[in-house]
């Protein structure tokens, strides 16, 4: 059985003076759909820990971790997020505030042998 809990990183440089906006704008618009995929917000945390604004002309990188319970419940996240074209549409609509994006999925090593068990 595939047991231990997933990490979901989404790690996202914003553009000069936009961190707060963005991290404003994801928790409203964002958020709300990913806890109805399964996914439980852990952690909002911004690189430095200072609003810059424009005139810095420094950017902010943040990086937003939510969790899953297991394998099986990433699975379904996945499968209710790939076709859902709103996600695309979303990440379009708030380009303007960003410089570059990634999300990665971790697991706790003491997790990944069980994880693999599928």
């Amino acid at each position: 059985m595939a047991d231990g809990e997933v990490f979901v990183i989404d790690r996202v440089i914003t553009r000069p003076g936009c961190a707060r906006r963005f991290v404003d704008t994801y928790l409203a618009e964002y958020a709300p759909g990913a806890r109805e995929r399964g996914m439980k917000l852990r952690d909002v945390l911004v690189s430095p820990p200072i609003w810059f604004d424009e005139s810095a002309e420094r950017v902010n990188t943040v990086t937003i971790t939510w969790t899953l319970p297991n394998a099986q419940a990433w699975w379904q996240m996945t499968w209710k997020g790939r076709p859902d074209p709103a996600l695309g549409e979303w990440w379009t609509k708030v380009g303007d505030l960003v410089v570059e994006r990634s999300r990665s999925f971790a697991a706790a090593s003491a997790d990944v042998d069980g994880l693999c068990d599928v």
